[in-house]
């Protein structure tokens, strides 16, 4: 049991850092194509990946959820992905990634108000952390669009943290009836079914030709790793332990990302920054530990 518990958190950590890595994929695709097309193709890709599943596990959803997986789909695929990345075009990789780290503190506050569950003062006092935090990065980027952290831009990834958090209520109310994988496989077929829809009104053609093979290669790690591999190894891991303790774990998702636009980007942290981003990881931190909210339990038990 211990060993399959120590498994478990192994996985968990390895979905959270590929997680950390979706925005430096994500960023090397923009250089060659629209945050359309990339998203498009990221969610392709992951599709492809869980197409197998589709065969193997029969959904057995009724009206009333299939409904529930559309809308969670529509807002966790096209609307959540098109903004985040559109804002991520905006801003640097290592800005958008401590935004990232807003996650743990506005999934308490959904649970407080949409799942009734009591935040309590450690749970209050990490919010306002996080908030002070993300506000201190959003503020330290002043710089042009395309050029460097924007405000624009890194409040654009908040915005899609926040429409994450209704895809993820939604994920959670099904899979107390139905199983992650079956979830996870037909929640992303169904997203990418929506871009395939709403994509010829959101980008006139998809780019084949000129492209490069790095670019190629970011966008297969993006679907493969990043979304699909990601996925599959979070829930499981959260099967083999508490998921109070596994959830402090999500925090390497901004840390792995922000050391990637830093280290390979050469995106610069300016003090404010590092700041905010030390406020972010903490809060998030010490709600995951503390806070009676359970804020792990949502993430997809």
């Amino acid at each position: 049991m211990e060993k399959r518990r120590t498994l478990g958190f192994a996985a968990c950590c390895l979905a959270s850092a590929f997680w950390g890595c979706g925005f430096f994929f994500g960023k090397i695709a923009l250089n060659e194509m629209g945050v359309g097309a990339m998203v498009f193709y990221r969610f392709l890709f992951a599709t492809i990946a869980l197409s197998p599943l589709l065969f193997t596990h029969r959904p057995n959803l009724n009206r009333r959820e299939w409904l529930i997986l559309a809308g969670a789909s529509f807002l966790g695929v096209p609307l959540q992905f098109l903004i985040q990345f559109y804002g991520l075009s905006l801003t640097t990789v290592s800005h958008a990634s401590l935004m990232v780290g807003t996650m743990p503190v506005i999934l308490a506050v959904g649970a407080a108000v949409f799942a009734h569950e009591r935040l309590d003062r450690t749970g209050w006092i990490a919010l306002a952390a996080s908030t002070l935090g993300a506000a201190l990065i959003a503020l330290s980027g002043t710089s042009k669009a395309g050029q460097g952290p924007t405000l624009a831009g890194d409040l654009l990834v908040v915005l899609s943290l926040v429409i994450a958090l209704f895809w993820i209520l939604g994920n959670k109310q099904l899979m107390e009836r139905h199983s992650a994988i079956v979830i996870t496989a037909y929640g992303t077929t169904l997203g990418t079914l929506m871009l395939c829809v709403i994509g010829p009104v959101l980008f006139a053609r998809l780019p084949l030709h000129h492209i490069s093979g790095a670019a190629w290669g970011a966008l297969i790690a993006s679907g493969f790793l990043c979304t699909a591999t990601t996925t599959l190894l979070w829930n499981w891991g959260l099967t083999q332990g508490p998921a109070s303790q596994a959830g402090i774990l999500l925090n390497m998702e901004p840390l792995v990302g922000s050391l990637l636009g830093i280290l390979i980007l050469g995106e610069h942290l300016g003090p404010t920054a590092w700041a905010g981003g030390a406020m972010i990881l903490a809060a998030a931190a010490i709600l995951t530990l503390h806070s009676e909210t359970s804020v792990s339990g949502l993430m997809q038990e």
